[in-house]
């Protein structure tokens, strides 16, 4: 797992570290120092932690002027014993609506597993963007059937057109444009 890092060509365009309004304003990396680990497993230490122990994330783009983010995961995506949804709600999500975030694409390619419980977080949240959206892209298929035994899929839209295999061959505005639009369509339906 320690080969597996965030996605860095968009570093061009957006750093969570240098973003005062980012959770993670003014954190230092220490690259040579390899630290935080999911299940005795080392992470790149560019992953950012965020009161999970089995879930990390990176915020790589966020423009607050058309109210998105872009946040990748990796790890096992737990609320059944860490309650990870709360975590990231509370100590992510909450902290990002306050600047007026309210659409968010999560690039889930690298969680590797989904362990339910209520969906209580989840409504939470899809209430807390009212003309905003969620969307799961590139989760894994055997994560999404989970996802979607919780009912996860009321509050997440993901699979289908949301599997974007080249999505790192688009620049950020180009890849929120493309979701957008997909979003959109599903919610003309």
């Amino acid at each position: 797992m320690h080969t597996i890092t965030p996605y860095e060509r968009w570093n061009q365009y957006y750093n969570s570290s240098y973003d005062d309004r980012s959770p993670f304003a003014g954190k230092e990396y220490n690259y040579e120092l390899y630290s935080e680990n999911i299940y005795g497993y080392y992470i790149d230490p560019a992953w950012d932690f965020f009161g999970s122990e089995t879930l990390y994330i990176k915020i790589i783009f966020a423009d607050y002027d058309l109210g998105f983010a872009v946040i990748e995961m990796i790890g096992e995506w737990n609320d059944a014993l860490n309650n990870d949804i709360m975590q990231f709600k509370r100590n992510i999500i909450e902290h990002m609506s306050s600047f007026g975030i309210n659409k968010y694409v999560l690039v889930g390619e690298n969680v590797m597993n989904f362990h339910g419980s209520d969906d209580c977080y989840y409504e939470e949240w899809f209430e807390d963007v009212e003309e905003g959206w969620i969307a799961g892209v590139n989760f894994q298929e055997f994560v999404i059937d989970e996802m979607k035994n919780f009912n996860i899929d009321n509050y997440i839209n993901m699979s289908g057109s949301l599997q974007i295999e080249k999505w790192r061959t688009l620049p950020p505005l180009r890849f929120f444009e493309l979701v957008n639009g997909l979003i959109s369509r599903r919610l003309a339906i």
